[in-house]
């Protein structure tokens, strides 16, 4: 279930991988000039000098490439908190875990929200890609430990959905509201559920 480095290594022909590289490489100069938003499988293909029919082989959509470019730090969120140190990782309490889970969500959509939203909003089933599925996994199981037994997978897409990227992003970006609020609210707000009777 996870992407990138976590998955194992693939066997890639030599000048695959420079052209992966290369693509790589150039939708990150292009999304730090003009936006992911202008980012187009055109623009790519002309500023990585390669074929349009490149790009669209090596990632298979505009979908794909966002995923590409996100799947090193989404297996790194991942590998924090299924294996990383207590309270995100194994080790401590359920509510502990889920507190520190929301929060370190939170702080990895500011990081990288626009590529997060993009990815997503024109993914066909964006809650079956299997990251999708392994937080809201990962939350059950946290409810599941601290003793939910209140339809704990119901509960746990409640609270995922509490930290969609694009109500985030527009809560901080349009709204004006600090992170900070958003990380306390959902302290309070996972703590109320599993507090409550």
């Amino acid at each position: 279930m996870l992407p990138g480095p976590l998955s194992g290594p693939v066997a890639e022909r030599s000048d695959a991988a420079r052209n992966r590289a290369r693509l790589l490489a150039a939708a990150q100069e292009l999304i730090a000039e003009c936006g992911v938003d202008a980012l187009t499988m055109d623009g790519l293909a002309e500023r990585a000098g390669v074929g349009k029919g490149t790009v669209f082989r090596r990632f298979g959509s505009r979908t794909g490439l966002m995923m590409t470019l996100l799947s090193e730090s989404e297996a790194a969120f991942q590998a924090r908190f299924m294996f990383g140190p207590p309270p995100l990782g194994p080790g401590a309490p359920g509510l502990a875990r889920l507190i520190a889970f929301g929060e370190a969500r939170i702080a990895y959509i500011m990081e990288h929200g626009d590529l997060v939203r993009a990815s997503e909003s024109t993914y066909p089933s964006r809650y079956e890609v299997p990251a999708a599925l392994l937080w809201q996994r990962h939350v059950e199981f946290l409810l599941a430990q601290e003793g939910m037994d209140a339809d704990p997978p119901v509960m746990a897409m409640a609270l995922i959905a509490a930290l969609e990227p694009e109500r985030l992003l527009h809560a901080v970006q349009v709204q004006g509201i600090a992170p900070e609020r958003l990380t306390g609210t959902w302290r309070e707000l996972v703590t109320r559920v599993v507090g409550g009777p």
